[in-house]
């Protein structure tokens, strides 16, 4: 079966690479989505990857830990590179060619961020890992994935959760909170949603990307949504 998406954005947060640890990452999740990035990759589709950090750094409020904000971002870019590393070790190991690429110029571990560059890579069905968000503070990896994913022509972003999709309530504190199968950006700003930040949603409606927010740590779930199965909920 031929994928409806020939070329996507993958966006994970870095509290899903540690488990049940609570902090750090966890090899057998990131080994887990590893698998399910190959599996797509073997079908042909380009794959882009955008990771948070909030594992190993998540900016904290000022007023408590003394750091400014801007300076508090760019040690969270940082953990967004230590995630892209691990998870690109991980897909290598797997037989999947990959690039890291980072906004912040670390030549000793990531080629700096072009994007003609980016897109031959994908042409190539390397699997491009973009690290360290956008290179600039007050930005979140969510803007960063959604940026990329626009400067690259994807066809889509798929925001991989631990929920099954969006619902009208948080459906792990609402147990009968109703899921949308489809749902317009208007929609989702007027309810006030909380699909993306602000600016990253946007960006989104601005270029007519189309989001898929779906449970990535179902087996297979990754694969399905690729080939066009109703999983998740989509924005458009």
């Amino acid at each position: 079966m031929q994928p409806r998406y020939k070329r996507i954005l993958l966006k994970l947060s870095g509290e899903s690479l540690m488990g049940n640890k609570g902090f750090g990452l966890d090899p057998e999740v990131i080994e887990k989505y590893a698998s399910e990035v190959k599996a797509i990759v073997d079908l042909g589709v380009q794959v882009a990857i955008v990771i948070g950090g909030g594992n190993i750094y998540r900016g904290m409020n000022e007023s408590e830990t003394g750091i400014e904000r801007a300076h508090g971002d760019y040690m969270g870019m940082l953990a967004t590179v230590i995630n892209g590393m691990a998870m690109q070790a991980m897909l290598e190991k797997l037989g999947v060619y990959t690039r890291l690429q980072s906004a912040i110029k670390m030549e000793q571990i990531a080629e700096p961020y072009i994007r003609r560059r980016a897109i031959r890579h994908l042409e190539k069905n390397r699997v491009v890992i973009f690290g360290a968000g956008t290179g600039n503070p007050y930005f979140t990896t969510d803007t960063a994935g959604s940026l990329r994913a626009i400067e690259i022509s994807a066809d889509v972003i798929l925001k991989g959760t631990r929920v099954n999709g969006i619902y009208n309530a948080d459906p792990e504190k609402v147990p009968d909170a109703v899921k949308y199968d489809k749902i317009s950006y208007k929609e989702c700003l007027e309810k006030n949603l909380k699909v993306m930040d602000m600016t990253a949603f946007t960006l989104c409606m601005e270029n007519n990307l189309p989001i898929i927010v779906f449970d990535m740590n179902e087996p297979g779930n990754l694969s399905k949504v690729v080939k066009g199965d109703e999983i998740g909920t989509i924005v458009s």
